[in-house]
Order: structure tokens, then sequence, then C-alpha cells
């Protein structure tokens, strides 16, 4: 008998222990979640905010459509969030419900082996009985054995007596969480509701405002044409400072090229007349081509299988490219706080046929916000666009623009860091605050938000 209680009980305590493990995993994964549902709840107020300035203004804006299309993806987003913990509080509940039965079991075998070890013990209460226990043995080990065994048999009972108590505080314990669970489901799903319906009064709004721009349509064609004239122009600037950025360093290759051939000619002219000339000479003793693909990278004769690039035949230009590159994902934004207003690509104006093209992202700020430097770099370029100016940083054979800006802190030729101020966030058409940010390489325009660390 005495074995296999033991044995229930110590089974009972490492259930316990085995399960708090578990537990606090689950109750980790589960304030992972509600810490997330707090950020976009917090993102969804400021959306709100944003966007109850700008319905003071009568005429409907493309802005304000981004911001109730943000608004309905970061509550989408929420909704999947507490979709997401309502399972993980029935995995809990389910686990907690096993949990209770089991221990319930356990509860029931303990008591009822407490109690017929209380009977027989009540049967042999009499000290008649211990006396002839003892005198009947065979010697005086044999009676100690006996004596330690009467002992060892109350320290069962009590051992009996604690697992039952322990256990009945553990069955307690998991009926308290497995109440708690099913009070956090009923809040999660009561909360799920809710940002259901005002999804719905989002996808409402949002139909609404396509409505109104549909109603002022005249307006809005003029404000994507407009737009879309200062995106060519930009983008011929761009690629007009980068183009000359790259004729100046193919000038400066060919420079290069032509010093150390001219030098490998009077070394070969000096050996001729055996006199000992110093001079510098290629891995295959030919002469040196600008367009070579190994030469032509940063460290000649590198050896290196990394494709040539104009703006890498110097090890700067090579490092920085290095550099950025391993920054993928990782890069700061160029302001702090502040939204995606227009995202890369060409976009659709839901049910209507317009539609616009955006070489970068545009983050809504508020005007004067500063404008950082995501990377280390040098400016190229500092463009005026009349109303605004921008300024192109090169990063080795990468470079970044910081459009919409009212005014500039640094000068063309001038090197910068990553968190260096270039200036302070403009207003855009609608009249709110907005900076423009876009990343480039040698095939054109890329998606900066593949470049920028999530936020």
């Amino acid at each position: 008998m005495y074995p296999f209680i033991k044995k229930l009980f110590l089974f009972s305590i490492l259930a316990v222990l085995a399960c708090q493990p578990v537990a606090a995993q689950q109750n980790q994964s589960r304030e992972d979640l509600q810490k997330a549902q707090k950020q976009l709840q917090k993102e969804i107020d400021d959306l709100n905010v944003t966007l109850d300035g700008i319905r003071k203004n009568k005429k409907q804006s493309l802005s304000q459509l981004a911001i109730v299309q943000r608004k309905i993806a970061k509550r989408e987003q929420l909704v999947n969030n507490i979709n997401h913990e309502v399972h993980r509080i029935d995995d809990d509940i389910f686990t907690k419900e096993i949990e209770e039965n089991h221990l319930k079991k356990e509860l029931d075998t303990l008591k009822q082996k407490y109690a017929q070890s209380l009977v027989f013990a009540y049967k042999n209460r009499g000290s008649y009985e211990y006396l002839n226990f003892l005198f009947s043995a065979s010697d005086f080990n044999d009676a100690m054995k006996r004596m330690m065994y009467l002992k060892s048999y109350r320290q069962y009972r009590e051992t009996q007596a604690q697992a039952i108590v322990k256990t009945e505080d553990l069955l307690q314990q998991t009926i308290g969480t497995l109440n708690y669970n099913k009070i956090a489901k009923n809040n999660a799903l009561k909360t799920q509701s809710s940002q259901l319906q005002v999804l719905e009064q989002d996808k409402k709004e949002k139909d609404q405002v396509v409505k109104n721009l549909k109603d002022q349509e005249n307006d809005v064609v003029a404000q994507l044409k407009k737009r879309e004239r200062q995106r060519q122009d930009l983008s011929r600037a761009i690629s007009a400072a980068i183009r000359r950025e790259q004729e100046e360093y193919q000038r400066k290759e060919r420079e290069r090229i032509a010093k150390l051939n001219a030098a490998e000619k009077a070394a070969a002219a000096a050996e001729s007349k055996n006199a000992v000339v110093v001079a510098p000479k290629t891995p295959t003793g030919s002469k040196i081509k600008s367009n070579d693909p190994v030469t032509g990278v940063a460290g000649a004769g590198s050896g290196s299988a990394r494709p040539y690039s104009t703006f890498e035949t110097t090890p700067e230009g090579k490092e920085m490219s290095i550099n950025f590159e391993n920054n993928k994902r990782r890069l700061p934004w160029p302001v702090a706080g502040g939204y995606v207003s227009h995202e890369f690509g060409i976009h659709i104006i839901p049910d209507t046929k317009l539609h616009e093209q955006n070489d970068g992202i545009f983050i809504a700020t508020p005007v004067g916000t500063n404008v950082h430097c995501v990377a280390d770099g040098d400016v190229i370029s500092v463009i005026d666009m009349g109303e605004s100016q921008a300024v192109l940083v090169q990063h080795g054979k990468y470079f970044t623009t910081y459009s919409n800006l009212s005014s500039v802190n640094i000068n063309k030729g001038q090197k910068v860091s990553a968190g260096t101020v270039l200036g302070k966030a403009s207003v855009n058409l609608e009249g709110t605050g907005e900076v423009g940010f876009m990343v480039s390489d040698k095939n054109g325009f890329t998606d900066p938000i593949n470049w920028l660390k999530p936020r």
C-alpha cells in the first residue's frame, strides 16, 4: 500500500513542476499578443487624431483615403491578433480541464487509500496489539525492524495527509486559473466583436471618402497630375545627378588606368635599356582596361566575384555599398514617428480609373520635423524643386533621396553619417506635413520598406 501511495504523491508533485514552465511560456505568449494589441490600438488612435485634423478641410483628399485605408489594415491586424489570443486561451482552457480531471481522480484515490489506512490504524489502536506485535519478534534485530516499520507507518499516514492537502490546493489553483481563462476569453470575444463593428464603420467611411473623391474628380485629377509632374521632375533630377557622378567616377578611373599603363610602358622601356625602374604591373602584364570587372572593382586584382560597378572602383565606395547592403531591413527611418501615407509603386484609387505612381514612399509627419540620413554617405546633390527641396545621398552604388524638405542643413559634397539631420519636413499639396523617401541603384528605384527596419 505504502509504495503505491508514495508513487502517487511524487507523481502529483512532478506533475505540478512539469506544468509550471509550460504555463509560463503560454502566459508569455499571451502577454506578447496583448502587447501587440496595445501597440496596434495606439497606432489606430494616432491615425484617428490625424484624420480628425484632415476632416476639418471640407475637400476630400488622397491623404484622407490613405489614412482610412491604413486604419482598416491596422484594425484587421488587431482583429487577427485577438483571434490568436482567443485560440491561445482555448488551448489553455483545454489543458487546464484535462489537468483538473486528472487531479480530481488523483485526489479521490488518495482519500480512499488514506481512509483505508485510518480504518486499519483504528482497528489496531490498542497497546496490547502494539506490544504483541513487538514481542512476537524472533530476535532483537527483528524487533528493531518491527519498531521501524511502525514508525514509518505513522510517517506514511502523515505523508498521505500532506499529499491530500497539496493536491487539493493544486486543484483549487487549477480551477481558479480555468475560471480566469474563461473570463479572459469572454472579454477577448467582446473586444473582438466591438472591433469588428468598428471595422465595418471604417469600411463604410472609406466608401464614403471614395464617393466624395469621385464627386470631386476634377480636383483629384489636378492634384494627381501635379504630383506626377513633381515625381517626373525629381526623377529626372536624380537621374541627371547620378549620371554626372558616374561620369566623374569613370573619368577618374580612366585617368588612373592611363597612369598605370603609362607607368608600365615606362618600365618596359627602361628594362629594354637595362635600367632599373620600379613600376606597378598588372597581374597578366597586359594593359589595364577600365571596364575590367576585376581590376575595376575596389582594390584592383582583388579577385572578388562581386558584379562590377563604376561606383565601387574605390575601397571607400565598395565599403559603403557593403555596409548599406548589410543593413537591409535594419536601416532607421528618416523621421521619428509618422506613418506611410503613400506607398511605393502604382496604386489605383478604388472604384475609379485614377491612379498614382510613387518612386518611393511618403511619410506623414508634422511640419518642421527633422529628417535624418539613414546611412553613412556623401551628399551628391541638393535639388531645388521650387516649392520644396530634395537631398540625394550616395552610399557606394546605392542612393537615398529625401524630398519635400522646407529647408536643408547640409551642402553638396558633404560627408554625412547615419542620423545626420538633412533638413526639415515641409507641407504637401494638401497642406499636411509629409516627407518623401526613395532608395535606388543601377536598376532604378526600389521599395524603401524592404530596407527600413520594421516598426
